[in-house]
């Protein structure tokens, strides 16, 4: 296997900047990947500053990647040379436990391993991510892209495109259902399409009214700003469903009343405090509070799939490698509309 290079953090403090490495020897159902494009996900900002408490450096973020397959071992059935794949958040599983059996490898019972960071189940090396000209990876855990889709357009859903297409799908979202979306970023945009395009009526919650109109333009049939009370209360009763795509801090309790009788309002968002609620807001109709983490790998290719059949991609702004660390001192402001891509060609 030639030698890697990429974008690395050093430290928690440390600003990435370039890493010359080593990934481990393709095995027969592996590929090699040339990585194209890698999404900027807000985790690798926590990852990078170590804010989880779970880092381990030096790390090559990423878990966003598009790229061409330049190599593929003997065992390979899915991919040939010249392909375009994708690979999101994780890279491997257990593949013998019950989630893994059943397609839902993320929820692997010994726990799957993430795309950077952790331990290579093949040699125990440490994984590193897309921000890097090349990858190694099991096809199992890579995806055939749309040829109709762009690109660089495409990085996001490997991470917020499955992480908001999995729990609408989960939970029936369709024709004659009232879905709320909370949260207009980079998890919020591609949940407001979706729901959308699913034929849901679609209410998206910001606390910005700066962002009405891009709401609106992205598929909501109404928009409320979340700081006027009198706008929410007109709502109480009437959602079947609301998806939490915030990371902020923010109270549920705002959100509860607003279910339906047996609805559910679900949290894709990773705020660093626990949320709190009332338990009278959840007794009172038999509501619910569930959670949802991006998707197996047979439901991350249909949503590749649904997204190539109704020409969905998320918006995003190309960056060059070398303007990472402002991309993530800018994600800090929310300061994108609504999810960065870096083009690797510009690593050198």
């Amino acid at each position: 296997m030639p030698s890697s290079k990429g974008f690395a953090a050093q430290d928690a403090q440390s600003s990435l900047g370039p890493y010359n490495f080593s990934r481990r020897e393709p095995l027969a159902t592996d590929i090699v990947i040339e990585v194209l494009y890698c999404g900027v996900c807000h985790s690798d900002l926590h990852m990078a500053r170590n804010e989880w408490g779970q880092s381990i450096y030096p790390m090559v973020p990423g878990h966003e990647i598009v790229g061409r397959v330049t190599a593929i071992g003997s065992g390979v059935k899915k991919f040939k040379v010249g392909d375009i794949a994708a690979v999101g958040v994780i890279v491997d599983s257990c593949r013998k436990c019950a989630p893994c059996k059943g397609g839902e490898e993320h929820f692997c019972a010994e726990g799957a391993t993430l795309t950077y960071a952790q331990p290579d189940r093949v040699d125990g090396s440490i994984t590193m991510g897309g921000y890097s000209n090349n990858y190694v990876v099991d096809e199992r855990f890579a995806h055939k892209v749309p040829a109709n889709l762009d690109l660089k357009a495409v990085a996001p859903l490997l991470c917020a495109g499955i992480t908001t297409y999995s729990p609408l799908r989960h939970w029936k979202v369709g024709p004659g259902k009232k879905v709320g979306i909370v949260g207009l970023g980079g998890l919020g945009h591609m949940a407001l399409k979706f729901a959308h395009s699913l034929g849901a009526h679609v209410v998206q919650f910001t606390t910005s009214a700066k962002k009405i109109e891009d709401a609106k333009r992205l598929g909501a049939d109404e928009v409320v700003v979340s700081s006027n009370k009198d706008a929410m209360k007109a709502h109480t009763g009437s959602f079947d469903f609301i998806l939490d795509c915030v990371s902020a801090p923010h109270p549920l309790d705002d959100y509860l009343p607003l279910l339906k009788q047996d609805g559910t309002l679900t949290l894709v968002g990773l705020p660093p405090e626990s949320p709190s609620f009332g338990v009278f807001n959840l007794i009172g109709g038999r509501k619910s509070i569930s959670g949802s983490m991006i998707g197996g790998m047979p439901e991350t290719q249909e949503m590749l799939d649904y997204c190539g059949k109704h020409n969905i991609v998320s918006d995003v702004e190309v960056i060059r490698i070398d303007q990472i660390n402002d991309a993530f001192e800018r994600l800090l402001k929310q300061d994108v509309k609504y999810r960065f891509v870096i083009d690797m060609s510009t690593l050198k």
